[in-house]
């Protein structure tokens, strides 16, 4: 792929990647591949060899100078952690992303004299520094790459602070708190998203994990009457200000993808196991576009030859020329093959960057 010039991640170039959102024909199928702290630990210098192989998704790579053995926090085993919203994460496992196991809101009475951190200079697990950040978007611009906000967690946000068995009955019982609580979200998130549209940016990132493997974690109707309603005030601002909007939200969605479009999505990244490739091309192909999160539960499994025939199924059923599909790899465990790995990265090389010429 250095053949074709990337000097960058191909989702980083903006011009492209907002013409494959905005539908206006993009060049090549944006995508990436991602690896966990857990997959550098394992694969350690052969992993290496392969992220040189392929700059499209890591851009220009020098061997020797990753630590496979760092761990940033919440993905060191056996260690607790206390982030900037008071919420304590626990590991099990070094490169895996921990959980939170003692919930700063577990007590409604705490309701009252809880703060959210500053988000002009905290973010979630550290600091923030708008001042080195405007000097970055400005680089960015100048390199002509994407930039991209954070917009931090939406409804994960509440099951972390409140736990997630009290969220559930907090909803089915109609807790007035939990009004009270989503009001305190909304504003925080609306001052941290009013401030990245202040600097300028293409598009804001929120993340907000509301599926299981088989549907919403709430229902439907409980989805539109305490969370959709943030989500369209929060949205809309993005979209007024010429931001689009990108949602990261795990699990099968296909019951509110209409909701979420209305709200003003302009990209969500469905994931194939929980939402079937026929579920997101009924419901998301020419509407709304997709960064596909293909199947990681298959990947420490498959055969390299399954992995380019799940690539190219994918290609061949959703993609359009005028645009509307992404597609991303997350390599999460310690457990998948290398080979495997390698292949993700050449079957994306040849069905989404070269399909042009396919």
């Amino acid at each position: 792929m250095a053949g074709l010039g990337f000097n960058c991640p191909n989702k980083d170039i903006r011009e492209n990647y907002l013409r494959a959102l905005e539908f206006r024909c993009p060049e090549w199928i944006p995508c990436s591949v991602s690896l966990s702290p857990a997959t550098w630990k394992r694969h350690r210098e052969k992993l290496e060899d392969v992220v040189a192989r392929h700059p499209s998704f890591f851009g220009p790579y020098e061997r020797g100078h990753m630590d496979f053995d760092a761990m940033p926090p919440v993905y060191r085993k056996g260690e607790y952690y206390t982030d900037n919203w008071g919420c304590v994460w626990y590991n099990l496992q070094d490169g895996i992303e921990g959980q939170v196991v003692k919930h700063p809101l577990e007590d409604w009475n705490a309701l009252g004299n809880y703060k959210p951190p500053d988000f002009l200079s905290k973010t979630e697990r550290g600091d923030r520094n708008w001042e080195e950040i405007g000097k970055w978007i400005d680089e960015r611009r100048r390199m002509g790459l994407l930039v991209v906000g954070d917009g931090e967690r939406l409804f994960d946000r509440l099951y972390l602070l409140r736990g997630f068995s009290n969220l559930m009955v907090d909803i089915q019982k109609k807790d007035p708190h939990l009004h009270q609580l989503i009001e305190m979200l909304e504003d925080y998130e609306m001052g941290l998203v009013n401030k990245w549209l202040e600097i300028g940016v293409d598009m804001i990132s929120f993340h907000t994990d509301i599926g299981t493997q088989n549907g919403l974690m709430i229902s439907p109707e409980n989805f539109r009457k305490y969370i959709k309603p943030t989500f369209k005030r929060l949205f809309t601002a993005c979209r007024k200000a010429n931001a689009h909007v990108y949602l990261s939200s795990d699990g099968r969605l296909l019951d509110v993808v209409d909701d979420l479009r209305e709200c003003g999505v302009s990209v969500h990244d469905p994931q194939v196991r929980a939402n079937t490739l026929s579920g997101i091309l009924n419901s998301y192909k020419g509407k709304m576009c997709v960064d596909l999160d293909l199947d990681r539960q298959s990947f420490p499994f498959s055969k390299p030859e399954n992995i380019r025939s799940q690539i190219k199924e994918a290609v061949e059923k959703l993609y359009l020329p005028e645009g509307g599909l992404m597609m991303k790899a997350e390599i999460c465990g310690a457990d998948v093959p290398l080979e495997n790995i390698e292949a993700i990265c050449q079957a994306m090389e040849e069905f989404c960057i070269r399909v042009k010429s396919k």
